[in-house]
């Protein structure tokens, strides 16, 4: 299989930083693959974000920018952006400029050795404790449910394409990238674990944390957990497909 890759990158209000994000993206990117393209969705931004994608555009013909008239969701934006993509992997970063560069270089590094790249987060602390103390919350439920023993679920993964776009997305919240795992390394789908750095925001405020948003990863989970163990149980197997990271901290 060609190593060509399609990265979305949903943005909502990311004025202050999408253009650095773009750049992070198109420097670890390099000359490392056959063809990419990077599938940005403004997600019915109120501020300048869409008018800076559709800059990036002009001045760049990998970047392909894409409108949402209203703001629908970061898993819908992703959704989109699937459904647009032509490469054979596809992979997500944010628009908040929040993964370092070199962490970006190692993700992208590791395209092709395994069905699905799993990042996950080194520095949890640069984030705010509220942030925190979900995020591992909801990986000790995910991991009790699911046991598939991944350090995090909702990072910026690595999916072949023709893998991810035949597998319903069925949440617009910001559960959709864990549903996906579960679903797909419970019917045997290889991955492999990779961390990354974060930066703390430079402008804006995340909305993870939002009612609205909580509510929303809750629901997501109980409908999973109703499929995975009840409804398509036979479609699905104990996880024994990690391919291991050498790299990988001890512990992790």
């Amino acid at each position: 299989m060609d190593k060509t890759l399609s990265i979305v990158i949903p943005a909502f209000n990311e004025a202050a930083n999408i253009k650095a994000t773009v750049d992070e993206v198109l420097k670890a990117i390099g000359g490392s693959f056959v063809d990419f393209e990077l599938i940005i969705v403004n997600d019915g931004s109120a501020d300048d974000t869409g008018r800076i994608i559709d800059e990036l555009g002009a001045a760049d013909p990998h970047v392909k920018p894409v409108h949402n008239e209203q703001n629908m969701g970061f898993g819908a934006s992703y959704r989109r952006g699937v459904g647009l993509a032509r490469m054979n992997y596809v992979g997500v970063f944010p628009g908040d400029n929040e993964i370092i560069g070199r962490s970006i270089a190692r993700i992208l590094a590791l395209v092709g050795s395994a069905d699905i790249i799993v990042p996950f987060t080194m520095n949890m602390e640069v984030r705010p404790y509220s942030r925190r103390l979900f995020s591992r919350l909801y990986t000790l439920i995910m991991n009790m449910v699911f046991t598939c023993e991944l350090q995090y679920y909702n990072g910026p993964v690595i999916h072949r394409r023709d893998v991810l776009q035949a597998t319903p997305i069925n949440t617009s919240g910001f559960a959709f990238q864990s549903t996906l795992l579960v679903r797909l390394i419970r019917s045997g789908h290889s991955f492999i674990e990779v961390p990354m750095y974060l930066r703390p925001r430079l402008g804006g405020r995340s909305t993870a944390l939002k009612l609205k948003n909580v509510l929303s990863v809750c629901l997501a989970i109980v409908r999973l957990a109703k499929t995975v163990h009840v409804d398509e149980k036979s479609r699905y197997s104990e996880p024994n497909n990690r391919v291991m990271f050498p790299n990988t901290p001890p512990g992790s």
